[in-house]
């Protein structure tokens, strides 16, 4: 039976998936697979990550946004991380917690776009 997400225990278990799903993944896999050399270190960091955004846990220590910014990503990319991390999440987990991780990454991935988008410029905008 599925239970909410209650610890670091069991945001390991999604994120140890998760970034699975994503190195295996034929769309988003080839971008993050060039960038990250090591992906223990990357892992180690996201569950300090997820700690802090969830729990509250202090650890957490990094710039999320800059590390993204060079990557070819689009609009895209952003709609499959969000579709492998809803399923990962799904897969184990029901409850509050749950819940909101996932909306958690839906404000993510929105603000990361925003920001892109406002830093490459646009189909609507002039850069001289």
């Amino acid at each position: 039976m599925k239970t909410d997400i209650r610890n670091i225990d069991d945001i390991k278990i999604f994120v140890d998936e998760f970034y699975y799903k994503v190195q295996q993944d034929e769309f988003i896999g080839p971008i993050f697979n060039s960038v990250i050399q090591d992906w223990t270190v990357h892992l180690n960091k996201m569950y300090q990550f997820w700690n802090a955004a969830l729990f509250g846990v202090p650890g957490f220590k990094g710039n999320p946004f800059a590390k993204h910014a060079p990557l070819p990503i689009q609009k895209e990319h952003f709609e499959r991380w969000l579709q492998l991390f809803h399923e990962t999440i799904d897969h184990f987990f029901i409850g509050a917690v749950a819940e909101d991780c996932k909306k958690r990454s839906e404000l993510m991935a929105a603000m990361f776009l925003s920001r892109l988008e406002n830093m490459r410029g646009g189909a609507d905008k002039v850069i001289v």
